[in-house]
């Protein structure tokens, strides 16, 4: 088995063993797992929408929904976060974010092939503007 079938088997791990072990039961926790590892990765603004669309699609009353959600989907969503937290790690852009990287120049006197390109790309001169046929490049 793969590293990301791995995964996501130990994350549905706490489901699985809650079944009887029969075939029915264990699709029914894997595509519950699948739900919550859904839910998980939405940001939480759109989660709770998410949520209240699923209550809607099953047949429960409000008090079993509460009961269903409080000790199921939440501490899934939480298995999610504590498993993989780079998931999670989103970049929030500002209104005013403007990445601004200077055009290079067809000549760069002094920069050595293994320095930093002095167009900001944080790659070497010698794989960036410095190629040869790069844009700019002095042809090195």
């Amino acid at each position: 088995m793969g590293a990301i079938a791995e995964a996501i088997v130990n994350y549905a791990r706490p489901l699985f063993d809650a079944t009887d072990g029969s075939i029915d039961a264990m699709n029914r926790a894997m595509a519950l797992a699948q739900v919550c590892w859904n839910l998980a990765i939405l940001p939480e603004d759109g989660r709770d929408a998410a949520i209240d669309e699923m209550k809607r699609s099953l047949e429960m009353t409000d008090e079993e929904f509460a009961e269903f959600r409080q000790h199921l989907i939440l501490p899934m969503i939480e298995r999610h976060h504590e498993m993989f937290p780079k998931l999670h790690m989103r970049s929030k852009p500002t209104d005013n974010a403007v990445s601004v990287v200077p055009s290079p120049t067809k000549d760069r006197p002094g920069t050595g092939r293994n320095a930093p390109c002095p167009c900001g790309s944080g790659r070497k001169y010698k794989r960036c503007c410095g190629a040869p046929g790069a844009s700019g490049s002095a042809g090195v």
